[in-house]
């Protein structure tokens, strides 16, 4: 069976004029996500499944969801702050959903076959989609509890115009995810060693190959059931009680499987060089860098 791809894109709305998931970046105006579909396809991917906002669906449909008919099915799920579990209410002051652990689970009505979470604003490069497909393609049937995490190396994960976040991974001699921290300040420094900025304020270096997640996941379909779990854990607990921001985050719940010895995830290397545009100023260097992938043959002039 071919994996799916679930993008997470309930972060987008109608407006388009600042919304750097639907700039136009190539040379016929795709998106970053065009590319990681495109990517997708290559790579042996069967159906792409978007999780939106409800009121931005119609727009979806027609300015976005069109252009691959065609070339891979396709599905929309919803996003809504008050999709939580009966007995529970949105805590007053909430705004916003719950983070990217709540959109998977969104998605658990389409999705019955192994399937990747990946971000709708990062341009990740084809040999991010080529292990991830390789590995959830070559699962036996009815695997449960070997998940994976492309482990992006950190030094090919950096902007020049400032710190990043990224989540920062410990792993055991098999390859096997021990820990995901994120970590919100990550820039290569004036000696030319990459470092992060500590819980303390103090930076801590790291070697360049150290893996690091950019939100590229594979699970299987059972881990929609464990999420459904483990939100009621998370909604009770004291600090989500507490932090009206809280979200349920997809490492978070990894972690928590791992711990309890429930799945392991495979951290899965990539020579796939990131970019996107975390600052504006990263916007003429990535168009050129998406130029230079066309002008070499890696992409056609046109994509879909």
């Amino acid at each position: 069976m071919k994996p799916t791809l679930l993008l997470l894109a309930a972060g987008m709305g109608s407006r388009y004029g600042g919304l750097k998931q639907l700039d136009g970046l190539g040379p016929n105006g795709e998106t970053i996500m065009d590319y990681s579909i495109y990517d997708a396809i290559q790579a042996g991917f069967g159906k792409i499944v978007w999780v939106i906002r409800k009121d931005f669906e119609q727009d979806f449909r027609e300015k976005i969801l069109s252009k691959y008919e065609g070339h891979i099915p396709c599905e929309l799920v919803f996003q809504s702050l008050d999709k939580i579990p009966e007995g529970y209410s949105v805590p007053e002051g909430r705004t916003k959903p719950w983070g990217t652990n709540h959109a998977v689970m969104m998605a658990k009505e389409v999705i019955h076959e192994p399937f990747c979470v990946i971000n709708c604003d990062d341009f990740y490069n084809r040999d991010c989609f080529k292990v991830i497909g390789k590995f959830l393609s070559e699962l036996p049937e009815d695997s449960k509890g070997k998940y994976a995490m492309v482990g992006f190396r950190v030094g090919n994960t950096l902007s020049d115009n400032g710190s990043v976040s990224r989540g920062v991974c410990s792993k055991n001699a098999e390859n096997l995810l021990t820990g995901c921290v994120e970590r919100t300040e990550i820039e290569r420094q004036a000696d030319g060693n990459v470092a992060y900025k500590d819980e303390n304020g103090k930076w801590v270096e790291i070697a360049d190959t150290t893996p690091v997640s950019m939100n590229v996941w594979g699970f299987t379909p059972e881990y929609f059931e464990y999420s459904d779990k483990y939100f009621k854990e998370f909604l009770d607990a004291p600090e989500t009680k507490a932090n009206p921001k809280a979200e349920y985050l997809i490492p978070w719940v990894v972690n928590k499987l791992i711990n309890e010895g429930k799945a392991t995830c495979e951290v899965l290397d990539t020579t796939s060089k990131w970019f996107g545009v975390t600052y504006s100023a990263d916007r003429p260097g990535t168009v050129a860098r998406i130029q230079q992938l066309v002008d070499e043959g890696v992409y056609p002039n046109k994509l879909f």
